[in-house]
């Protein structure tokens, strides 16, 4: 063989092996390992989280039955005091044109019974004598006592314009502001020198403190109108604080309310739960509290991880793709409860069967599905 046909033969087997590296290598390519995993057996939980804050069970208000100024204030806030404890007195500011009838009304009562007074000692004389009937003198008496209690109940009503209270009668001065309920002093909005106003009909009246019992706290928070329709009075949760960090409190759901609230586009409902205390920790009223309540909860159900569904973009029914010999086969499933991470299978699948994992399938690969 010639040296010519020698470096022709060399040249074509070059370009031989090249065209076997270059179409070894794209075969190698397209074949992508995919790794699988298998359905499993676990419990799931479906939870749903409701904001709120931690308040006392019952906050009573304390306000005056006078009108007047704030004189003295005995208590701080934070204090523990007892149902009847002194918390405050009130100086009392007379109404002028109240305090004017009032005086009005005793002048008026005392001449009336300085007149019936007049009358009766002449009628008993006359009667001790002989000279008039029993019943003139009993008329006339009758009158006197009359005039006399008329003149005590005005004396009696200027004193309590004047002083806020009447004495004789064994009754706690109104201008005593005391305890009405047994607990801490939350807040005291007044201070010496303050002007306050009386509870009545028409006005509400100026809040001198307000006490509450710290040992019986509830949780109150918001849900939203898709999950209400889970919850029951009785259930179950745990409350976290945001003052206390890795600390849950064992609470149970005893109020839904019945109508809702629209916030921000959203219908809210409000829920309160009975907070069990640890003795640990002080907990103070209005902390900003979480709490994880369990709408759902299934064991022992067969799930698979959400990350190895896919969805079909015309029917959106979820599926897995099954190893079946050296391929895959696409099956679809019916789903149940989620708790985000893992999913309820319902059917479509066995414990058996090999799921693909989808993080190593190629940008062509996820096109196509």
């Amino acid at each position: 063989m010639s040296k010519r046909a020698k470096i022709i033969l060399a040249v074509i087997a070059i370009f031989f092996i090249v065209a076997l590296i270059w179409f070894g290598k794209k075969n190698k390519t397209n074949i992508i390992q995919y790794e699988t995993e298998t359905a499993f057996t676990t419990s799931i939980q479906k939870k749903t989280v409701a904001t709120g804050k931690v308040i006392p069970m019952e906050e009573v208000e304390i306000k005056p039955q006078i009108t007047g100024i704030i004189d003295e204030v005995f208590v701080e806030e934070g204090a523990v005091v007892k149902n009847g404890d002194l918390i405050a007195t009130v100086r009392v500011v007379p109404n002028v044109a109240s305090l004017n009838s009032a005086t009005g009304r005793v002048k008026s009562a005392r001449l009336t019974y300085n007149n019936a007074k007049v009358s009766y000692d002449r009628t008993k004389k006359l009667f001790d004598k002989g000279v008039i009937a029993r019943q003139d003198f009993e008329s006339s008496e009758l009158s006197y006592n009359n005039a006399k209690l008329s003149l005590a109940n005005a004396e009696s009503d200027l004193e309590i314009i004047k002083k806020g209270s009447t004495s004789g009668l064994g009754q706690t001065a109104n201008t005593n502001i005391r305890a009405t309920a047994s607990g801490m002093i939350l807040e005291i909005p007044v201070k010496k020198g303050y002007q306050v106003t009386q509870t009545n009909d028409f006005n509400a009246g100026t809040t001198i403190a307000s006490i509450a019992d710290m040992t019986k706290m509830i949780f109150e928070g918001k849900v939203d109108e898709s999950e209400v329709s889970k919850l029951k009075e009785g259930t179950k949760i745990e409350v976290s604080l945001g003052a206390i960090e890795g600390v849950k409190f064992p609470a149970t759901l005893n109020f839904v309310a019945p109508k809702g609230t629209e916030e921000g586009g959203a219908v809210q409902f409000k829920i309160k739960a009975n907070v069990t205390l640890d003795n640990k920790y002080f907990i103070r009223a209005g902390y900003s509290a979480n709490a994880d309540i369990i709408l759902e909860s299934k064991d022992n159900v067969l799930a698979v991880k959400e990350a190895l569904l896919r969805f079909d973009k015309k029917t959106e029914e979820p599926y897995v793709e099954v190893k079946v010999g050296d391929g895959f086969e696409r099956r679809t499933i019916k789903l149940g409860t989620s708790d985000g991470v893992n999913v309820e299978v319902l059917s479509g699948i066995t414990k058996d069967d090999q799921i693909k994992i989808w993080n190593k399938a190629s940008k062509d690969e996820e096109k196509i599905n």
